[in-house]
This record gives structure tokens, C-alpha cells and sequence, in this order.
């Protein structure tokens, strides 16, 4: 799994969990559709820091559609004070002079519109950049306990192709939008104002418009929030699938994934087929019925001129401003649409930033006094079951205390809670009851940063992230020398295969580590770990990958680095921890025998009895 270092922190997430990408959660989203009047509140915590390139904008904004007004005020000057002079000199001297105008109202245009792209189309990327740092962010503070209902792929699809929709939004259609809005308002306004009984029959006839282009932006607004919940379906597939590609391929399964794709992407089609047929009408609703509207003015217009009510440049000056209402309110409608559209992604986008986090630093944290040595680790009747298995306690009345310096192994069937002990020790999840303890102090009750500081853990499935080996074993300690990471690949014998690597420490190991082995990997991990120096070591079947040779190697590192710290181990197979100074049997989250390796066989409890299958086999 690639990752890379955590941005900055995020805003504070408000108290509604995500719905996941449940079929449930994404049927209740599409019947109750989030009203567009509160996408603007969500966004405005990325607005507002930028307000003062919003209102530069605004106010370029408004002077092109000025410009754009204008233009048809000197045209009818050209028409009717350009041409009427009878001495042809005259006459060219007035066109002219109007023509010079005509080209400034042009210039400015130009000059103003330029302007207007560029702070609008800087402001969206920038809003977009900060709302994916922002979510990516909060993501990484989630408890395992969000992942349980979110789908890595949903999330990589909000933060991908929802902030692109609001991108869109944000540098270019709202501003098209305000921009054609002043335009639409201003010509509409000239337009009364020179023919105020005819246009009071236009405007009649467009308020009849109103009513069903409401109608049909809600259901635009319900399918593109479907949509975007489709194609997230079909990322999701994808993030899942590439992560298990050998297991794929391994099971010769590629046609049924390849058509399960190609039937979520069809879903994701039809359903955007559909969005796209309702808002196809809407437009074209809306864009004929103005434009018939606006006909009928336009030709009481002509009768008007024929009549002699209106000079001919009047009437010229009102076929520009017909053709300016009709053009904004064709491009008011594609606004509306991709309004209607972004409403949906800013949603989704707010429902992971509303996500809450179980696990969070204290509101008044404690600190752990300064590191001398080896912690102390006590578990106090501790009761605990996940939050997706509540009949199911994991652990059940747990009592542990490991003293400073003390090696503790952790053995027992699958399942048996050896696993949720490493979670909740390093607070990925708070204990329903009981207590937990680490130099005294409960965990609950120090910041997430200094708990987890003060541990090492090398899992049982290795981690290796999209960078070199170098930046790979120095990821908790991205301070760490050059030098102090060579010490600690020699430590945990990996120095001669990274030294092997085309470029050496500084050789790029491949997404998830594809170009090592699998006891490779593991070394990688245990020098990580052993470069961060913490006063407690968690081992998960540090050694599960390795094949004998390396594993007697790297147990003889381990074994080294455990004298100066606390550890506790997990262990599966029991040769590994026949050297601990106390083993801790575990069945059914409880804690059913103790003592060393040589005592526990005596006994001829449950342990006795796995190290005699293994053993003996």
C-alpha cells in the first residue's frame, strides 16, 4: 500500500458519521437530495480565507458585463448620430469617432473578462487543492472503525472527482453564471426601460418559464448525486482489485472482475445517461420558451420602428440586448445544471468531513513523564468488542501487567484477542470498561502523537511505501542520518540486500514493495522499527515471512534490541517465544494460562497442546 506523509491538519469535523457506499445509504441520499442553497455554507470555510481575490473578481466580473451592456448603447449611437450627417466628411469624422468607441468597449472587454478568468479560474484551483488536502487529511485521523464501512476507492472518487466538479464550479461556471446573471438583469432592465409595455408582456411570459425549470432541477439534482455515488462504485472495484491483482490472477479471475467492472461502469453510464437526458430537456425548456418569449418583444420591436415610434438604432441597440438575455439565460441554464451537479459532490465531500472520529487527543491532555527507560504496560479488567461485532466481547475481563524491561509473548488459537491487544494498546479503539494503562497514565488520557510515539511496531503484514529504501526504514523518524539508518539495516541484516539494490539505500522500492521478497519487506519493517528507538517494541509475527536462515539472523537483532525495552510479541508459531520471559496464553479474549515456556508445558494446559502439534509436526 503507498501512502505518503500526512498534510496538515483539517477542519473541525462536525458530528454526522459518513453513510458509507452502502446500497441503502446511497438509495436514502438519492430520495432526500441536499438543498442547493447549502452548498454555499459547506464551501465557505474554503472561500473565506480568499476573500479578497473573490471580490477582485467580483469586481472584474461586473466591469466586463458593463463593457458587454455598452456595447449595444454605442452601437445605436453609431446607427443613429454615425450616419445621419449629410456633408461626407462629417460624416466619416463621426463614424470615426464612434468606431474608436465601439473598439474601446471591445478593449475593455477583453481586458476585463482576461482579468476575470484568471482570478476566478486561480480561486477554484486553489478552494479545490485546499478541500482535498483538507479531506484527505481528516481521512488519515479516522479509527479503523470508519474503514469498516467506507471503501478506500469511495473515498479516492470524493477526493478526486467531486473536488474536480467543485473545481469546475468554483473557476468557471459560477463566475459564467454571476457574470451572464448581471448581463440577463441589465439587458432586461434596458430593454424595459426603452420598451416598458412590450417587455412587461416578455417578462409575464418567463415567469410561466420558472415553475418546471424548478421541477426539472431537482431531478437533475437526485440523478447526479446517483451518478457520482455509481462512479464511485466503479473506483472502489478498481482500488480493491489492483491491491489483490496476484490474487486475481493467481485464481485466474480476471474475466469476472473485468465484468464486474464493466457492469458497475454500465450502471454508472445509465445513470448518468439519465442525468443527462433530464438536464438536456431542462436546457432546451428553457432556452426555447426564452427565446419565444423574447421574439414577441422583438417583433413589437419591428412593428414599433415601422410605426415610427423607435429610430432604427433603437431598434438595433434592442436586438442586442435581446440576443445578450437570450445568450445568459442559455448559459444561466448549463450553470444551474452543473450548480445542481456540484450540490451532490459537495455533499459527499461534507459527509467525510463530518465524520468524528471516536479516537481523538483529549481535551486536556496528560503528558508522560520524560522517557529513562522501558515502559510499563497495564491492562485493568479491560472488556472490549468492535464496534461491528457488539454481541461479541474480543476481550473479556483482561488483566495484564508488563513490567519495564520484561518481554511478554502473546500466544493462542486465531482469534483468540491476541491482535486487539497491539490495537488497543496504540488507541486505534477505546475500551468499553476497565482501564489501560502505559507509565502510569491512562491512554485515553495523552495525545495520539505522544502515546504512539513512544512505540515500535513491526507488523505481521509489512508496509512498504512508494519511496526509497532510505526514506522507507526512516519513516518514523524522518529526521534520522543517513548513517543512523545504515546502522539500523545492519541491525536487522537487510544492509546487504538494500546495498545490492541498483541505487543502493536510494533505490525506489516499487508500490507496496513489489520489488523485494517477502522476508525483504519484513527486515525493512524491523529496521524501521528499530531506528525509531521507542522505550516499547510491539512484534506481530515479526518473523512470518522470513525463511530460517533470516529468521534466526533477524531473532538474533530482535533479541538485542528487546534488552533495553519492554516488548510484547505476537506469535503464532512458538519456537520464536520460548525465550520470553513470560507467556501469555489467550482463548476467547481471556487470559487462561502464564508462565514460561518450560512451565506451561508441564502444566499440560492449552498451550501444551499447541506446542505439541507444532512441535511434534
Amino acid at each position: 500500500m503507498s501512502s505518503s506523509t500526512p498534510p496538515g491538519a483539517s477542519p473541525s469535523p462536525a458530528t454526522t458519521p459518513p453513510t458509507g457506499s452502502s446500497a441503502d445509504a446511497q438509495a436514502n441520499a438519492v430520495r432526500s437530495p441536499p438543498p442547493l442553497r447549502a452548498m454555499a455554507p459547506a464551501l465557505w470555510p474554503f472561500l473565506r480565507p480568499y476573500r479578497g481575490r473573490i471580490a477582485a473578481a467580483v469586481v472584474f466580473l461586473v466591469l466586463a458585463a458593463a463593457a458587454t451592456l455598452v456595447f449595444p448603447i454605442a452601437l445605436r449611437q453609431l446607427i443613429d448620430q454615425g450616419l445621419v450627417a449629410a456633408d461626407p466628411g462629417e460624416r466619416l469624422m463621426a463614424l470615426r469617432e464612434h468606431f474608436l468607441w465601439l473598439f474601446a468597449t471591445g478593449a475593455a472587454l477583453g481586458v476585463f473578462s482576461a482579468l476575470r478568468f484568471y482570478a476566478v479560474s486561480w480561486l477554484g484551483e486553489r478552494v479545490s487543492a485546499d478541500l482535498r488536502t483538507a479531506v484527505y487529511s481528516h481521512v488519515l485521523r479516522q479509527s479503523p472503525e470508519f474503514f469498516e464501512t467506507t471503501q478506500t476507492g469511495e473515498v479516492i472518487s470524493r477526493i478526486t472527482t467531486d473536488t474536480t466538479v467543485i473545481q469546475s464550479i468554483v473557476g468557471s461556471s459560477l463566475s459564467m453564471g454571476l457574470r451572464n446573471l448581471i448581463m440577463g438583469v441589465g439587458a432586461v432592465a434596458l430593454l424595459i426601460a426603452s420598451n416598458p409595455w412590450v417587455m412587461t408582456q416578455v417578462l409575464g411570459i418567463l415567469v410561466l418559464v420558472v415553475a418546471p425549470a424548478m421541477f426539472f432541477g431537482r431531478r437533475v439534482r437526485r440523478l447526479s448525486r446517483a451518478s457520482q455515488d455509481r462512479v464511485a462504485d466503479t473506483s472502489a472495484i478498481a482500488a480493491e482489485m489492483l491491491n489483490a491483482i496476484t490474487v486475481v490472477q493467481s485464481h485466474a479471475q480476471e474475466a469476472r472482475e473485468a465484468a464486474r467492472f464493466d457492469a458497475a461502469s454500465e450502471a454508472a453510464f445509465d445513470t448518468a445517461r439519465k442525468r443527462t437526458r433530464v438536464r438536456s430537456f431542462l436546457v432546451a425548456f428553457i432556452i426555447t420558451a426564452t427565446f419565444g418569449a423574447l421574439l414577441w418583444g422583438l417583433y413589437q420591436g419591428t412593428q414599433a420602428v415601422m410605426a415610427g415610434r423607435i429610430s432604427a438604432g433603437h431598434l438595433g441597440q434592442t436586438v442586442v440586448y435581446v440576443i445578450l438575455l437570450v445568450s445568459s439565460v442559455a448559459v444561466l441554464a448549463e450553470v444551474w445544471g452543473d450548480l445542481l451537479r456540484a450540490a451532490g459532490a459537495t455533499e459527499r465531500l461534507m459527509e467525510l468531513l463530518a465524520a468524528q472520529s471516536p479516537v481523538a487527543d483529549p481535551a486536556a491532555p496528560v503528558a508522560l513523564p520524560a522517557s529513562t527507560g522501558p515502559a510499563r504496560v497495564a491492562f485493568e479488567q479491560v472488556r472490549f468488542h468492535y464496534p461491528s461485532r457488539p454481541d461479541r466481547a474480543a476481550l473479556d475481563d483482561f488483566t495484564l501487567r508488563i513490567e519495564p524491561g520484561e518481554t511478554v509473548a502473546l500466544v493462542g488459537p486465531s482469534g483468540a484477542g491476541k491482535s486487539t491487544v497491539l490495537q488497543l494498546l496504540q488507541r486505534f479503539f477505546d475500551v468499553q470498561s476497565g482501564a489501560l494503562l502505559l507509565d502510569g497514565v491512562p491512554v485515553d488520557r495523552l495525545r495520539l502523537a505522544e502515546l504512539r510515539g513512544r512505540m515500535a511496531l513491526v507488523p505481521q503484514q509489512s508496509v512498504i511505501f512508494s519511496a526509497s529504501a532510505l526514506d522507507n526504514i526512516r519513516y518514523g523518524r524522518p529526521d534520522a542520518s543517513r548513517e543512523a539508518v545504515i546502522a539500523a539495516a545492519r541491525a536487522a541484516h537487510a544492509d546487504e540486500f538494500i546495498r545490492q539494490l541498483p541505487q543502493g539505500y536510494d533505490s525506489f522500492l516499487g508500490e507496496r514493495g513489489v520489488r523485494l521478497s517477502g522476508g525483504q519487506r519484513q527486515r525493512i519493517a524491523i529496521a524501521r522499527a528499530m531506528l525509531q528507538d521507542a522505550p516499547l517494541l510491539l512484534l506481530d509475527e515479526a518473523t512470518s515471512a522470513l525463511d530460517a536462515e533470516s529468521e534466526r539472523l533477524v531473532q538474533q537483532a530482535l533479541d538485542e534490541a528487546m534488552r533495553d525495552r519492554t516488548t510484547l510479541v505476537i506469535a503464532h508459531r512458538l519456537a520464536t517465544v520460548q525465550r520470553a520471559d513470560r507467556i501469555v496464553v489467550m482463548d476467547h479474549g481471556r487470559i487462561v494460562e502464564q508462565g514460561t515456556h518450560a512451565e506451561l508445558v508441564a502444566r499440560g494446559g492449552l498451550y501444551a497442546r499447541l506446542a505439541a502439534l507444532q512441535f511434534n509436526a
